[in-house]
């Protein structure tokens, strides 16, 4: 008791930090996961939780025959996979590059440049992107034109949608996943390199000998933890940035929640599909935990 007594006294104003944060996931991640019991019920907004019909599984039985859900999962795990791949990729080639500078000004500042669209929201960043790629006013399609291209309709046409998702994604994100690396490379014994240039190994030589093997820890770590984010496609990208006209290779999971909750008030139904995803995700982040365990020792606990 007395060893605890110590504890408390030393430790109080930390938990006492920890009541703002608690609170605010109990308040917007805990008490609404009482709505889950809408997947269950048909139910009618004026009746409230306790008072709608309880449906058992049909909403479930609904979501496996309705025609499109097929097409809207491949397209939510589509696009995730093609964002997780080029996410890894683009930060770990700009990382080794970075790292090849000799001029540290030069460097920091493009690290600095990069890194600024991380900390814009999609709203704005949408606004962007639609008029830069519009096909009548954008400046893509002007210099498209100037090679003689006929203008593309970047975000209304279902086979450019999906990479333009991709590419504004990694243009947004991959400042970050720079520094992580960055990060990494600050681990890597600088004696290596001089050994091997003693060897006669040149700096390609050296990236695939000694770099990229000291960085693959880190490179093991966020692809397994990116694994849990399989079926988050990115929800304020598209919702900002889809239209009807590109539904067919732009609807994810979350968008098509977003419609039939909200837009065309089935609870139940988009209950039921989000409460599916969560279940699926929650899967996905368990195994991702563990591997990144398993392969890069690393623990959450």
């Amino acid at each position: 008791m007395n060893l605890i007594s110590r504890l408390w006294k030393r430790e109080w104003p930390l938990h006492l930090m920890l009541i703002p944060g608690l609170m605010f996931v109990i308040v917007f991640s805990y008490i609404p996961m009482a709505g889950i019991v809408m997947a269950f019920q048909k139910y009618i907004p004026t009746r409230g939780l306790f008072g709608s019909p309880f449906v058992g599984l049909k909403n479930f039985q609904y979501m496996f025959v309705y025609p499109d859900i097929g097409r809207i999962f491949f397209n939510t795990i589509y696009i995730a996979v093609m964002k997780i791949t080029a996410g890894l990729f683009v930060p770990i080639t700009i990382a080794i590059l970075l790292n090849e500078m000799s001029k540290q000004w030069i460097k920091r500042t493009f690290q600095t440049l990069v890194y600024l669209p991380h900390f814009m929201s999609w709203v704005l960043l949408s606004g962007i992107l639609i008029d830069v790629l519009s096909p009548s006013t954008g400046v893509l399609n002007q210099l498209l034109g100037l090679l003689g291209i006929d203008p593309i309709y970047f975000l209304g046409n279902n086979r450019w949608f999906p990479y333009v998702m991709v590419v504004s994604d990694v243009w947004k994100e991959f400042g970050y996943g720079t520094i992580v690396y960055l990060a990494a490379l600050t681990s890597i014994n600088p004696s290596l390199y001089e050994a091997a240039e003693i060897d006669g190994a040149g700096r390609w030589k050296q990236t695939l000998n000694i770099t990229i093997p000291g960085m693959m820890p880190i490179i093991v770590l966020m692809f397994t933890l990116n694994i849990g984010n399989v079926l988050n496609a990115g929800f304020d990208q598209i919702f900002n940035l889809y239209s009807p006209q590109v539904y067919e290779s732009a609807d994810i999971i979350d968008t098509f929640v977003y419609r039939m909750g909200i837009e065309q008030s089935q609870f139940g139904f988009a209950t039921a599909v989000g409460l599916l995803k969560s279940i699926v995700s929650f899967i996905f982040i368990s195994f991702s935990y563990f591997f990144a365990y398993r392969f890069a020792n690393y623990r959450i606990f």
